[in-house]
């Protein structure tokens, strides 16, 4: 029998020899640290604290790392599992609910906002009365998504090729 260190040991080599843990793992770390590079290239000027955020957490923005996620764990488990599996099937159904998601409510509830604020922001000057603006959650655009797809892919593919 194995100690708790062993298993620990076992397990975290086990789970960074996983083709679908690493890829999809993997392609949100390329699809943020992208954002990231995106973000300073663009010329934006920020604080070592905002640039963390865009970096770990940021959500919206090119390329999608909603969509580079699902594509990857896609991409992985059709690897892994083949395409006929139910693992594969369920994943694209997954994935196909995550990229309408980040391409229609999400961004439609983005621009609602948006204009939320700026109506509400017009009212407090005319008016007087404090308004406090509601939280603008960014979606994304096709265009981010076919990227964030490509993305997964393509990062899923690499490591096939190493793992």
């Amino acid at each position: 029998m194995l100690d708790g260190t062993s298993i620990w040991a076992y397990s975290s080599e086990s789970l960074l020899k996983n083709l679908i843990f690493v890829s999809t793992i993997g392609s949100l770390l390329c699809a943020q640290m992208t954002k990231g590079v995106i973000y300073i290239l663009n010329g934006y000027r920020a604080k070592k604290r905002e640039l963390v955020t865009v970096f770990v957490w940021r959500t919206g923005g090119m390329p999608s790392s909603h969509a580079a996620v699902v594509s990857a764990l896609c991409a992985s488990v059709f690897f892994v599992e083949g395409l006929l599996s139910n693992l594969f099937i369920f994943s694209v159904c997954f994935a196909l609910l995550v990229l309408r998601d980040a391409m229609g409510v999400r961004r439609l509830t983005g621009q609602l906002a948006e204009r939320l604020n700026n109506l509400g922001k017009q009212v407090s000057e005319k008016t007087g009365l404090d308004f406090r603006p509601v939280k603008e959650i960014q979606g994304h655009t096709p265009l981010e998504v076919v990227i964030g797809v490509i993305l997964g892919v393509v990062v899923t593919v690499a490591l096939r090729l190493f793992l």
